[in-house]
């Protein structure tokens, strides 16, 4: 264990500007647009349950109740930025993870370590499946608490002060919570291009992008023609989503969506999913552990964890030959 920790430690120290300042520059844009667009908004209006509230001050007791709620489901989503950008940094972290040191020729003095290849990739994994999420999360939690303090305080210049209701919901303090739960769930659904990448990572001698994004791409297009000259009857489509896709979109956020039908069908035909933030959110994190059940899930398991092992191998293999 205090092996994988130093190994960690040290992913995060040589990739620290990918991994922690891209994502806190963001955030501090973000929480300064919002700052910007709350002082110079001068015709606020809000949206509860599909109806416009122009006049803060005639609202009842029971709509600003529902206000703090919606706003402190809506917590998880105010960083939405910070997880799009989460995973491109995954992505191209992984790309160069193994690579990087054969590049730079880093890997003979890690060699020279008393440290494994499969403990070297597995830490590699863990930061980019792990560590990843979880520093973008606290980020996040960061961001997003500074941006529903500030619309706060403009509806109560506004007339309208739902502090009171805000910290006494329960969505606001479950959010954290529920975001660093989807971290599990996160880790098995971007095993798949976390494998790829790393695998390509290992074993490209250069061009590693071109391999890791064109193979996958220009397979797709080559069965896609084939299909079409000589009538073989596959299914393209699927191929697209269920291989070229899982391949190179895993590590978005939220990808169990994408990839997983039953899910998305949930959330579509959910009673009262059109104006009601709360349920869209609860509905989001059950799907999300709903889709534990997808077969579709374990079967890219089954293929990163393949993919890993492989790149465990020409991890070792490249440097004996």
């Amino acid at each position: 264990m205090k092996t994988m920790k130093w190994l960690m430690q040290r992913e995060y120290w040589e990739n620290k500007g990918m991994l922690f300042w891209a994502p806190a520059i963001i955030s501090g844009l973000m929480v300064a647009f919002t700052a910007v667009m709350l002082i110079i908004g001068n015709n606020m209006e809000i949206h509860l349950n599909g109806d416009s509230l122009e006049r803060f001050h005639s609202m009842t007791a029971v709509e600003r109740h529902e206000l703090a709620n919606a706003l402190g489901a809506a917590f998880p989503m105010m960083a939405t930025p910070l997880y799009i950008l989460m995973g491109f940094v995954i992505f191209f972290y992984c790309l160069g993870a193994l690579y990087d040191d054969r590049r730079d020729r880093s890997i003979l003095f890690w060699k020279s370590l008393p440290v494994s290849d499969t403990t070297t990739v597995l830490s590699k994994v863990a930061v980019a499946t792990v560590a990843a999420p979880l520093i973008v999360a606290i980020i996040g939690f960061v961001a997003s608490l500074a941006i529903i303090l500030m619309a706060s305080l403009a509806l109560s210049f506004h007339g309208l002060n739902v502090f009171g209701d805000l910290l006494s919901s329960t969505n606001l303090w479950l959010s954290p919570f529920r975001m660093l739960s989807m971290i599990p769930i996160y880790v098995l659904w971007a095993l798949p291009t976390v494998g790829w990448l790393l695998m390509v990572s290992s074993w490209a001698r250069s061009k590693v992008f071109l391999w890791a994004v064109g193979a996958p791409l220009m397979s797709g297009a080559l069965l896609a023609w084939a299909n079409y000259a000589f009538k073989l009857g596959i299914h393209i489509e699927w191929f697209f989503s269920q291989v070229v896709l899982r391949l190179l979109g895993s590590v978005l956020p939220g990808a169990w969506f994408i990839f997983d039908e039953s899910a998305r069908d949930a959330m579509k035909h959910a009673p009262g999913m059109q104006n009601d933030p709360a349920q869209q959110i609860g509905q989001f994190f059950g799907q999300a552990y709903g889709s534990l059940a997808s077969p579709t899930l374990w079967v890219g398991v089954a293929a990163g964890v393949a993919m890993i092992a492989a790149a465990i191998w020409l991890r070792r293999w490249r440097e004996e030959n």
